[in-house]
């Protein structure tokens, strides 16, 4: 009876610690990401360039809402799962936001303004920018309707 009793709190004291575990590497995994979007000033850039600074709450809510879910969902095996009318929108959403981020990190180190100078394409730099994004939109896409879906 000791043995078992024994066995228990062993086993209690494995889960708490793996929880603690998980829960400092989750803080520490978000905080690194909270200011990643902060030194990068993705949600300050987003509602100047949206001229929408009445709704800068809905979108710090989004971005925390978004990574708390993203995170939850992460845990599980739920993208497999998922019919085509929900796969479709988490696909989009996952383009458009590796859109936006891959158009931030790249507006801080000018890198694409630079490049279109050097080979001749600053006339069209609002199409190549929008054939980065379109391109990031659609690759999200495929994966979430081909990996994803089936």
């Amino acid at each position: 009876m000791k043995t078992r009793r024994a066995l228990n709190i062993l086993t209690i004291v494995k889960e708490m610690f793996a929880a603690f575990c998980g829960l400092g590497g989750g803080l520490v995994a978000g905080c690194g990401y909270v200011a990643f979007l902060t030194v990068l000033g993705i949600v300050p850039r987003l509602v100047q360039l949206s001229k929408t600074a009445k709704f800068i709450q809905y979108y710090e809510w989004a971005v925390v809402l978004g990574v708390l879910s993203g995170t939850w969902w992460g845990l599980g095996d739920a993208g497999g799962r998922l019919p085509l009318f929900v796969a479709a929108p988490a696909g989009l959403f996952c383009g458009v936001f590796v859109g936006m981020l891959a158009a931030a990190l790249t507006e801080v180190i000018n890198v694409i303004p630079i490049f279109s100078k050097r080979i001749g394409m600053d006339r069209r730099l609002i199409s190549a920018l929008m054939a980065i994004v379109i391109g990031k939109v659609a690759g999200s896409l495929f994966q979430w309707l081909y990996f994803v879906y089936h």
